[in-house]
């Protein structure tokens, strides 16, 4: 009797459409490992990014707006589960394979700084190495998890991750459906995020936008995603040129009235002299990093390190450590 991962692979030969991946036909791990009997090798990397220490740092982790007052802002968790719930259903109507295009959605920011872009720009400006988030992703899944040991994911699942933000020539088309549903999510929620926090109305959102994609978060997201299913074809994963002119004139609204808004941003130029001084602290001594990067410092130095560190950080503990280390603590004498 076949066991069920390859019931599940049997069936990928059905809903799996020539232009999709499927799990036989990966290209593998890292490091060679026997199957599961259970799972396919892209579900087992569905469930090592869910259990992932990384993957719950998320939830503390700034979308845009920093230490927002409300329990219902986005946060780099919740635009993660955004962006699968999406990309899952791109996957399904063009028959791709759900479960690739599910695990590299979870794992695509799985790097990302403390304080959102904020964050990424100054660890950027501070690291002479340079910083990317998409690369410490990677570097997050490859490396950092599992004490140092990875997650040892597939390759289609590995590049998916790597490339979402900008993609490369020879992605699958599950990779791309990732990339544009990730762009889609967060212009959609970053302006239902920007109304809630009153630093617009829906009356100030451009009028193109609100006729041609919809009034209201829902109908926006749902005129994008349809429009990408409607338009892929052949293998070609796109918006229409009408909708992509569209994402194009939505996407320079968000840069003007919203990414670079002084209310949204007012509080990013403190961001960067946090992050500053932790980095000097981290990489002037190796001892203060603790066991679980001694395998860096040894391998990679102590500046990759603190690098390493300080991505991880969520908000709350990067200003809590800041705190700690810089800031007089009150006391008595008894």
């Amino acid at each position: 009797m076949p066991c069920p991962r390859e019931e599940r692979e049997a069936l990928e030969r059905v809903l799996v459409g020539p232009w999709g991946v499927r799990a036989e036909d990966s290209a593998g791990r890292l490091h060679p490992e026997e199957e599961c009997s259970i799972r396919t090798c892209f579900q087992r990397d569905v469930d090592r990014i869910t259990h992932a220490k990384s993957f719950r740092r998320l939830k503390h982790k700034t979308q845009v707006f920093l230490q927002p007052e409300g329990d219902h802002y986005r946060t780099r968790l919740t635009h993660t589960l955004e962006v699968t719930r999406l990309a899952r259903t791109a996957a399904r109507a063009l028959r791709l394979n759900e479960d690739l295009v599910e695990a590299a959605a979870l794992g695509h920011d799985l790097g990302h700084t403390p304080f959102g872009h904020a964050g990424e720009r100054a660890l950027d400006r501070i690291y002479p190495g340079g910083f990317k988030h998409y690369e410490q992703s990677l570097r997050v899944v490859d490396v950092l998890e599992r004490d140092g040991r990875g997650l040892n994911l597939c390759y289609e699942t590995r590049m998916g991750i790597l490339h979402h933000t900008h993609g490369a020539p020879d992605d699958t088309r599950e990779a791309t459906v990732v990339r544009l549903c990730d762009r889609i999510a967060y212009i959609n929620h970053d302006l239902d995020d920007a109304i809630r926090a009153g630093i617009l109305t829906a009356e100030d959102v451009p009028e193109r936008i609100r006729r041609e994609c919809g009034e209201r978060n829902s109908e926006r997201i749902n005129s994008f995603i349809t429009d990408l299913i409607a338009s892929s074809t052949e293998g070609v994963i796109r918006l229409s040129d009408a909708m992509q002119d569209t994402f194009d004139y939505f996407h320079r609204f968000m840069f003007s009235d919203i990414y670079t808004n002084p209310v949204a941003k007012s509080e990013e130029g403190k961001v960067e002299g946090i992050l500053s001084v932790l980095y000097d602290y981290y990489s002037a001594d190796a001892d203060r990093l603790g066991e679980d990067f001694r395998g860096v410092v040894e391998r990679e130095g102590r500046e990759r390190a603190a690098v390493d560190y300080i991505s991880g950080m969520t908000d709350s503990y990067a200003m809590e450590k800041f705190g700690e280390i810089f800031i007089p603590f009150a006391w008595t004498v008894k």
